[in-house]
């Protein structure tokens, strides 16, 4: 631990997806938006460039955060589902196995119409699948998100290891989940998941929702493809590893899980979402709020992830513009190191994560200030940070507050 006797204190501001390739007009959405607050940041900072896991790597945004906030994902990544799960406030004990979940549409030959259902989930359609049983295991499901869910499954003689039934692309027949292990627990668990996977289809293809939905010309909720299976271990919170007591905004189940998984505490928002309507203004006073009694403040925002992924570059622009313009200015001027990055990038050209590094910028006192003045992908590149990586990323910020390790004498 330092022998400072004072500490400051950082907000660290995570645009999922935000980074992107220049295919429209040679120019990325951030590059098209006018974002003078945005700028103003960079101008007064140290920019560079972030290989969030390392150059050439796709990063999950599971993977992607537990880098960006110093855990190294090859030692630390428990599977998605545990992320999932914890971010639904759903209890997870040794043993069980949780898993990533979609609402999906598929056909009368199980064909996948699309894996995300028009990206509408519904209650009502969890809760007839919550609590399950088959054999002697329970099945808990809590939708989330849009269409996201938590899965977790209760019983003996579970595994992780088991393959996903999400091949993350439509057009397939619904994957079959196979042991990825020659264990006993390993067969159990794939054939829970396609006894559930295909119970699923039976309860919710002919339920009175998506009844009506198909009468509005809507895609049904018609089954549930899982992925990310995970099982629960503890680790070294935050505070542990770097002395700093930790907090986070997010609207996703999948942030506040990750963010409770290393210690966080997640503090509850008004209108945080985690799809393009979140109240961005009550987020930015949140995190506010929470540098009084935290020294390092973690924010999400989702959106700009989810237009890359259907490919709509406007809809990618407007919610950039929004950050700018309803949260920027709220926090630009904050007595703390502001931290301002993705988690990887989404171009809206190829509609998935890709291994392009993210725009990043450090802002506060006794910063390096170099020449760069906009905040974009291209023009970041010149700057005084050069190019780091992800787990680079809270020991720079914990020196500057003060939390530095030293190495020899």
């Amino acid at each position: 631990m330092s022998e400072k006797s004072s500490f400051s204190k950082a907000i660290l501001i995570v645009c999922d997806g935000l980074g992107d390739r220049p295919t429209f007009k040679g120019r990325t959405p951030l590059q098209a938006a006018d974002t003078p607050n945005l700028d103003a940041i960079s101008k007064s900072g140290i920019n560079g460039l972030m290989d969030v896991i390392a150059p050439g790597i796709v990063p999950g945004s599971d993977t992607a955060h537990l880098a960006i906030f110093g855990y190294d994902p090859y030692k630390y990544y428990p599977g998605r589902g545990v992320f999932e799960a914890l971010g639904a406030d759903m209890e997870l004990n040794k043993g069980d196995v949780a898993f990533r979940a979609n609402f999906a549409t598929v056909d009368d030959d199980m064909r996948v119409i699309d894996r995300r259902a028009g990206r509408k989930g519904s209650e009502e359609l969890a809760e007839a699948l919550n609590r399950l049983e088959i054999e002697d295991v329970e099945i808990k499901l809590k939708n989330t998100t849009e269409h996201r869910c938590a899965v977790v499954m209760k019983g003996k003689n579970l595994s992780r290891y088991v393959s996903d039934v999400d091949k993350h692309v439509g057009g397939d027949i619904v994957a079959e989940c196979k042991p990825l292990k020659d264990g006993t627990a390993e067969k159990k668990t794939a054939g829970i998941v396609n006894e559930f996977v295909r119970r699923s289809y039976e309860i919710l293809n002919k339920h009175p929702v998506n009844e009506e939905r198909r009468r509005k010309g809507e895609l049904p909720a018609n089954i549930i493809l899982l992925r990310g299976a995970g099982s629960y271990e503890k680790v070294p919170s935050m505070k542990e590893r770097f002395g700093f007591c930790s907090a986070c905004v997010a609207g996703a189940s999948l942030y506040k899980g990750v963010a409770k998984y290393i210690g966080m505490e997640v503090i509850p928002v008004e209108g945080a979402t985690g799809k393009a309507d979140t109240n961005l203004i009550n987020k930015a006073e949140a995190a506010l709020r929470a540098l009084k009694h935290y020294d390092f403040v973690f924010v999400h925002i989702k959106a700009t992830d989810s237009m890359g992924h259907d490919g709509n570059y406007e809809g990618k622009l407007k919610m950039i513009l929004r950050i700018d313009k309803e949260f920027m200015p709220r926090i630009k001027d904050a007595d703390a190191y502001i931290a301002i990055t993705a988690d990887h990038s989404t171009p809206v050209s190829i509609k998935r994560h890709s291994s392009d590094p993210t725009p990043i910028v450090i802002k506060g006192k006794g910063v390096r200030r170099d020449e760069v003045n906009k905040y974009n992908e291209i023009s970041v590149a010149a700057g005084g940070l050069g190019r780091i990586k992800g787990l680079d990323l809270v020991p720079i910020l914990s020196d500057f507050m003060g939390y530095y390790m030293m190495y020899g004498t």
